[in-house]
């Protein structure tokens, strides 16, 4: 089953209460989204940290073939 914008923004917003998140459906299939996380805790990490947190909080629903979330391209960066 393909997961809802809203309920990726929910998992991220779980583990990142305070950040700005914006969640696009890039496709217009419910299957192929990106993500924008901005958020303080990213600050000096690099990008491979910040997007390895960010998959972390979606608690394994990107795992293998039968995941429900099945693209996901992220950006991540702290607050200018």
């Amino acid at each position: 089953m393909a997961m809802e914008g809203k309920d990726i923004e929910a998992l991220i917003r779980a583990a990142f209460p305070q950040a700005q998140i914006t969640v696009t459906d890039t496709a217009g299939d419910g299957n192929h989204w990106a993500a924008e996380v901005i958020d303080e805790s990213f600050r000096g990490m690099n990008r491979v940290q910040q997007q390895r947190a960010v998959y972390a909080s979606l608690k394994g629903k990107m795992d293998g073939a039968n995941g429900d979330l099945h693209a996901l391209a992220l950006t991540t960066k702290a607050p200018e």
